[in-house]
């Protein structure tokens, strides 16, 4: 692609160019002539030519200096700062046939002609600040996407359409779920008053299971005072990240980026004896962090999000247990909005750490311990823990097979030695706990853009922020249906009457468009014989049912965390079989 745009667009520079999970992109510097979309297929046209001239591709070993003469006789100034960026010798140049070469570890095919052409698509123009740092030049993107074969590209192309089709964003609109308000500023979310039922509905859930599990509930501030952070590093290593401190009379206080650092201020509190211990606490605390506007998308990567963050302090010798429990409370949670399938890798000690090796061989024994126990396949990624303990990731599978890195699991070494956290032990001397760090959704605003996209909005009923919507065929039957509104209400169940005047088929169809689990249509048979005309997203129409049955059936289906028709379809065949 790279040689294509240089044969179009001589005067273009060459940046650099990986392969990413679903293809490749390159960035090139362009400010004279920025490349338009219509470019896209002038470009992979001039990339069908270069396949079909079956051009060999030739690794060429150089050293570093003349790797550099042949870079600056081109006059290509961002590929010398490649060059500095490789530590390794010999470099390695691949050309393809005498016209184009590039620097590149390789390998590739043996000539362009066995390239698919047919299997290959460029996708989009994206801008881009070299190496990521807004303070250099801006760049031309271009993204595309490589297959084996034409099948695979049109599977790849179908998922895309279909993952186009869940964006959380948009179904966040049309829903009236969330908004990104511009005029506060970007990467904040404003829950609109249907998303904050479901986003209530998800965190008493989560409160409850964890106090069912021994967990306590904290709420922490805001913001503290900036010697915190110094205290738990995350001045000196996450400054990054965190927005500028703020002065309060004289002292600096900084707005949190973490929950941590608040917990361990709590366990400092007083002196613990190693009978307390287990302590697990639990809190959705909200936090901040800077992330540059060109990396904000939707709810997937904010500013201002909130964590379901929680810490467990326990003895060693208890790590395996706690780590089991863990684990079973993650597996219990996210079951509960489908998500049964998962990818879990274990991140061992990385060549720099804090901690004894006693310390670290316990903990990653422990971790492996409690994955064998729960009889979970996993991956090893050798070196690959934080510098302050090892680590569990899952990521969980969604509808359409992606995957989404959720729930962390992190042993930490570092905060109890920075906050001289200790314990009493039963010998009377002081001691460290272990302290674990967890989050099973990562974040609410995430897990919630997550769900909507696995979902495509259609919620389960007993998430759905309307349950039930009742239809008038005509108006002299809304009393009928704000009498019945008001019953099922005082039953649990969230329902509205359509409040337009439209007729009955355009109220069904705008139903569907709000993808409302469950409505019903009103009209003269039904007032007169107190029932309703039933019908759901699942199954359609299923049929007309006494008013408090029908009731009583969908708070049964609610409460019980099922669809409506698969509770009817139980009811019908105990009948049957009665």
């Amino acid at each position: 692609m790279a040689m294509a745009v240089q044969r179009l667009y001589p005067g273009v520079q060459v940046t650099i160019g990986p392969w990413v999970d679903n293809g490749f992109y390159y960035d090139f510097y362009n400010p004279e002539n920025p490349f338009q979309e219509e470019d896209l297929k002038k470009i992979k046209k001039e990339m069908e030519k270069i396949i079909k001239s079956d051009l060999p591709l030739r690794r060429e070993e150089v050293s570093r200096e003349e790797a550099k003469r042949r870079i600056e006789a081109i006059n290509e100034p961002y590929k010398l700062e490649i060059l500095d960026a490789i530590k390794t010798e010999p470099i390695t140049i691949y050309h393809i046939g005498d016209e184009w070469w590039d620097l590149c570890a390789g390998p590739h095919v043996e000539t362009t002609g066995k390239l698919p052409k047919n299997a290959i698509e460029l996708q989009t123009i994206a801008g881009a600040y070299w190496r990521g740092d807004e303070k250099r030049e801006m760049l031309q993107r271009i993204y595309g996407t490589a297959w084996e074969n034409k099948s695979q590209l049109k599977a790849y192309k179908d998922l895309l359409a279909e993952a186009k089709r869940r964006d959380h964003r948009v179904l966040g609109t049309k829903l009236d779920l969330f908004s990104i308000q511009e005029d506060a500023g970007g990467g904040l979310v404003f829950w609109h008053p249907k998303g904050s039922t479901i986003r209530k509905l998800i965190e008493d859930f989560w409160k409850d299971l964890h106090i069912q599990n021994g967990y306590e509930l904290l709420y922490t501030p805001h913001v503290a005072n900036l010697d915190l952070w110094k205290t738990s590093g995350h001045f000196d290593f996450y400054q990054e990240g965190m927005f500028d401190q703020m002065d309060v009379e004289g002292d600096m206080y900084q707005i949190k980026p973490m929950n941590c650092p608040f917990h361990c201020l709590v366990y400092k509190d007083k002196l613990r004896s190693y009978r307390e211990l287990p302590i697990r606490w639990a809190e959705l605390g909200t936090v901040y962090r800077y992330e540059r506007s060109g990396t904000l998308h939707g709810l997937m990567r904010v500013r201002g999000f909130t964590q379901d963050d929680a810490h467990i302090f326990c003895l060693p010798n208890q790590l395996e247990d706690e780590l089991v429990g863990v684990l079973d409370l993650t597996e219990s949670i996210l079951s509960r909005f489908g998500f049964d399938n998962y990818e879990i890798n274990l991140s061992t000690r990385p060549e720099k750490s804090v901690g004894s090796d006693d310390i670290w061989d316990k903990a990653e024994t422990a971790l492996r311990g409690a994955l064998k126990r729960k009889g979970w396949d996993f991956a090893v990624d050798e070196g690959g823990g934080a510098f302050y303990g090892p680590k569990i990731d899952l990521k969980i599978k969604d509808a359409i097979g992606r995957t989404w890195q959720c729930s962390t699991i992190q042993c930490d070494f570092n905060l109890p030695e920075r906050f001289d956290l200790e314990y009493v032990s039963a010998d009377s001397s002081r001691q460290r706990p272990i302290m674990v760090h967890r989050a099973i959704f990562g974040s609410i605003e995430r897990f919630f853009g997550i769900l909507v996209e696995n979902t495509a909005g259609d919620f389960p009923v007993w998430l759905a922020p309307v349950q039930l919507k009742l239809l008038p065929v005509t108006e002299e039957f809304r009393p009928f249906c704000n009498q019945v509104k008001e019953q099922a209400a005082k039953a649990g169940i969230r329902v509205v009457v359509d409040q337009s005047a439209e007729r009955l088929g355009k109220q069904i169809r705008n139903a569907e468009m709000e993808k409302i689990p469950v409505v019903a249509v009103v009209g003269q048979k039904e007032v007169d014989s107190n029932s309703l005309a039933i019908r759901t997203r699942r199954a359609g129409d299923l049929g007309n049912f006494d008013v408090d049955n029908i009731i009583s059936t969908l708070s049964d289906a609610i409460h019980e965390g099922v669809e409506l028709d698969a509770v009817m379809k139980l009811e019908s065949d105990q009948a049957a079989v009665a």
